[in-house]
């Protein structure tokens, strides 16, 4: 799956200006954090402290709950760091779930070890001694509970492998997270902050791993990667435990009101988290054509052609726009 967020193509295709969409292609919050006032001056004018990355990493393990003898380490986002695991992980097969998100197959695939692809992590290959999977999974939302996770980290452990899981979405499901579970397995995860903080541009995420993985990253990583502004930002985000969870109860709320509203314009919601809703359609590709005509941008897939991704509207009005648009469409359709 490619990524959503870039209106370019639906534009260049459909006219408008990008003030005048509603993106509705990404899993992005569109009730961001608020941009603090206080950012130091010092943020903008001097090189990254290490005492202020030091604070950074002491507030993610705290918020999502990392064992203490994991490492923790941060990067410009994390697609930077995906990027980098082919490179540290040892030799041998590698499995993915699929369908999934694409970039970690691009990935390991850039690198020469293009990934076998798996229905269920229930079939783990034999021989398979890297097994990377999206929990919840992106775009249908499946969630493998922590027993079964670790019992596959456990076997992989056991053959000098790894299990590598993108918890990119896991902010929203309570519960759903395998860190504060972790003891002796070799596993990595994955923690996205621009998703659920709704600040994608701040450019920011984590891997929590052992030492020995979480050292050799940092050595591949240049000086000074993160922003004095993201550092400083991120901090005081995660510190705000507060914000958290009253974002994660208007989250559930607004996606119980987008699955009405689909559901009520016959579109079956199959799949997806508070972030994002799932639905089937036999015609997706012309009702995403439809409502990009009327300059709102959804997200369709190529190996799934009923399906059609929609992320929150972010307000009464539009909700009300894409209720709107949704009935006209259909009628066109």
């Amino acid at each position: 799956m490619e990524h959503g967020g870039d209106l370019t193509l639906a534009i260049e295709r459909f006219g408008g200006t990008q003030d005048g969409w509603l993106d509705l292609s990404t899993g992005i919050n569109p009730h961001s954090y608020p941009i603090p006032k206080d950012i130091s001056s010092n943020a903008w004018s001097s090189l990254p402290a290490k005492v202020a990355e030091e604070r950074l990493i002491s507030a993610a393990r705290q918020v999502y709950h990392v064992p203490e003898k994991l490492g923790l380490v941060a990067a410009p986002g994390t697609q930077l760091l995906l990027s980098l695991l082919p490179l540290i992980l040892p030799e041998g097969p590698v499995a993915l779930t699929s369908p999934t998100y694409t970039s970690h197959k691009t990935a390991w695939t850039r690198e020469g070890r293009a990934p076998v692809e798996l229905s269920s992590i229930y079939a783990l290959p034999a021989d398979a001694k890297v097994v990377l999977l999206v929990n919840p999974n992106n775009p249908d939302g499946q969630l493998v509970d922590v027993k079964s996770l670790l019992e596959i980290a456990q076997t992989l452990t056991a053959r000098g492998g790894y299990l590598v899981i993108d918890e990119a979405f896991a902010d929203v499901v309570p519960g759903a997270s395998l860190l504060p579970h972790i003891t002796d397995e070799n596993v990595l995860v994955l923690r996205s902050f621009g998703k659920f903080f709704g600040l994608a541009g701040l450019r920011l995420g984590f891997l929590a791993a052992p030492n020995t993985v979480t050292k050799r990253v940092s050595d591949l990583l240049e000086s000074w990667c993160l922003s004095g502004p993201a550092l400083e930002i991120g901090t005081k985000a995660l510190r705000d435990e507060s914000w958290q969870d009253q974002m994660t109860r208007q989250l559930i709320e607004e996606m119980a009101d987008l699955t009405v509203l689909l559901s009520e314009r016959e579109l079956s919601v199959f799949g997806g988290t508070p972030l994002y809703a799932l639905a089937g359609l036999r015609n997706a590709k012309g009702l995403h054509e439809a409502l990009a005509r009327r300059h709102i941008w959804t997200r369709i897939f190529d190996y799934a052609p009923t399906w059609i991704r929609f992320g929150l509207p972010g307000s009464p009005e539009n909700f009300e726009r894409l209720s709107e648009a949704l009935a006209d469409a259909k009628k066109e359709l």
